[in-house]
């Protein structure tokens, strides 16, 4: 194979980096977090755009329906890939940078103005959707071309170490949005932030995005991409290379079901699940929540750069790979022991009194239906699992005869569900149905509010020690699968179609694997009335990706990424 050097051998590449170099690798770090700030503002806001964008639905629906337009901006995001690869392998990485960055903070900015449900009906959510995709297309061509820029600025046997301060700005954006969050929430009061104060983290974008913009203005080209395209071996058709030949397209499929699925999983467990859990099972209020998330953060944060320095001695293989492996057998140990430190009382409770649905399992729906409205639950098993999967109660199921009318049991106390008619699920419930419905759920609320089962995290009594422990042992979990990820994407692939081939399996594997997460995990709970349920989706791909990983994925850290054709 050819060599294409930046600008000199791989034997100068090894010598430090230039203080011009760290400075160019610091701008494009910087110019990323911001990004990452704007992409994920809505997540962390997840909970409030429900009420205002979504209120055309129940609560349950709405926040599932929420969490889906999460996951639009993560669905679209390897079409960025594709398109914005593209044309950092043909164009350049510097002038990709500059598209990528503009389409985000517009986008971002357009949120913060965008009037809600009640003002404009049904066009408030289309809108927000299609923001969020355009974010996801912009985040799609961002990620491949700075850890490609830094990759190919880095000294030889220091590409773990560089490359990983890129790892490290998804964390410190997401970071960021929580402190911009926390301190206009506590500025402007609870009640107003929900109204209209959750906009001011929004519309302050257009100042990060001007910050962004001067950055990726100051930055100079990759000296890879520019040796090679002077010596004119440019990729005319990336795509073609990349997808198009089969030992380009079997290092993708590898690079996605053995590397980026399980390390997506874990990312996004270990602090955007984390964040959920502790809302909306562990009963935490927001403030509280978003604290500790923001410290497990700070604390966990410097691992990336650990991991990373460590992949370039020992290899990156290891390190993500028992990231993976230690993920998938302690995250079933791991969530009840937050649980129970963050919420005594609530686990106290559910030990105390068990909830049970006895119903035929014919008449019950699948409860994590993002589409799915109250009136569409017409059965007498499908009103009460409504009923107990709003109020984030976990129950038993257990089979009754056919024809048999739904009972929910809370200790001793049980109580009959009601049901409605085939035609009043088309035109709505009649008066009757509706007051034995509502009749039947203040029944149900009283019954597990007085058995404590609905019972908000107590300050006091939470361990807040152990609680923040627990959480960074999660963020500790991401460091090691995500810190040494973006060094071993670069090092997979040659030069001239890196940009497109690397980005791919991450934003498939980030954006499909990883991004589905809080919604699949988030249904599976509702769906089955366990609340542990959906953690059986992380441990599932993280051990496979294991597997995959360990038999197929080949080590890369001593590669000389300049001798790729």
């Amino acid at each position: 194979m050819s060599t294409i050097a930046a600008g000199a051998s791989p034997e100068a590449s090894k010598t430090p980096m230039t203080s011009e170099e760290k400075k160019v690798i610091f701008a494009s770090s910087l110019g990323t977090v911001f990004e990452w700030y704007d992409f994920y503002l809505y997540g962390s806001l997840a909970a409030i755009i429900a009420k205002q964008f979504f209120s055309g639905l129940d609560a349950t629906s709405a926040y599932i329906f929420a969490l889906m337009a999460f996951a639009a901006g993560f669905l679209v995001r390897p079409f960025g890939a594709i398109f914005f690869g593209r044309l950092g392998d043909m164009i350049g990485r510097k002038y990709t940078f500059l598209v990528t960055i503009m389409i985000m903070g517009a986008s971002t900015f357009i949120v913060g103005l965008l009037p809600s449900y009640a003002n404009i009906g049904m066009a408030a959510p289309v809108i927000l959707i299609a923001l969020r995709m355009l974010q996801g297309l912009a985040l799609g061509g961002e990620y491949g071309g700075a850890a490609t820029y830094v990759a190919e600025h880095a000294p030889h046997g220091k590409r773990g170490a560089y490359t990983a301060w890129i790892q490290t700005t998804a964390t410190l954006g997401l970071f960021l949005s929580l402190l911009v969050i926390l301190g206009v929430r506590n500025f402007v009061g609870e009640k107003d932030f929900a109204d209209w104060g959750w906009r001011i983290p929004f519309l302050v974008s257009i100042l990060l995005l001007a910050v962004s913009v001067w950055i990726r203005l100051s930055l100079n080209e990759s000296p890879a991409f520019q040796r090679m395209k002077s010596e004119g071996k440019t990729s005319k058709a990336p795509l073609t290379e990349s997808f198009g030949q089969w030992k380009n397209l079997k290092i993708v499929i590898l690079a996605l079901v053995g590397l980026t699925a399980g390390q997506a999983v874990v990312w996004y467990t270990g602090q955007f699940y984390a964040l959920f859990f502790m809302t909306t099972i562990a009963k935490v209020d927001n403030t509280t929540a978003n604290l500790f998330i923001a410290g497990s953060l700070l604390i966990g944060t410097p691992f990336f750069i650990v991991f990373g320095m460590l992949s370039d001695k020992i290899g990156r293989k290891p390190i993500i790979m028992a990231g993976c492996l230690i993920a998938a057998l302690t995250y079933f140990t791991v969530f009840p022991m937050l649980l129970k430190n963050a919420n005594p009382a609530l686990v106290a409770a559910q030990q105390a009194t068990k909830v049970t649905i006895t119903a035929d399992p014919k008449e019950c729906s699948f409860q994590g239906n993002p589409i799915a409205r109250d009136i569409d639950f017409t059965s007498s098993c499908d009103i009460a699992k409504r009923a107990m999967t709003q109020s984030y109660v976990p129950y038993d199921n257990k089979d009754a005869p056919a024809g048999t009318v739904a009972t929910v049991s809370v200790g001793d106390k049980v109580m009959t569900a009601p049901a409605g008619t085939l035609n009043e699920m088309r035109n709505g419930f009649s008066p009757d149905s509706a007051k034995a419905i509502a009749e039947f759920r203040k029944g149900l609320s009283e019954a597990t509010k007085a058995a404590n089962l609905t019972v908000a995290a107590d300050p006091d009594k939470m361990n807040k020690g152990m609680v923040l422990l627990i959480l960074v042992f999660l963020v500790i979990l991401v460091t090691m699968v995500y810190g040494p990820i973006a060094a071993m994407l670069v090092e997979l692939f040659p030069t001239r179609i890196r940009y497109t081939s690397m980005s791919l399996p991450y934003h498939i594997g980030n954006g499909w694997f990883g991004g589905l997460l809080p919604t699949t995990a988030f249904a599976m709970v509702a769906a089955t009335g366990d609340i542990f349920y959906g953690l059986w989706y992380p441990v599932a791909v993280a051990a496979g990706t294991f597997v995959i990983g360990m038999l197929f994925i080949r080590e890369t850290k001593d590669v000389d990424i300049y001798a790729h054709d």
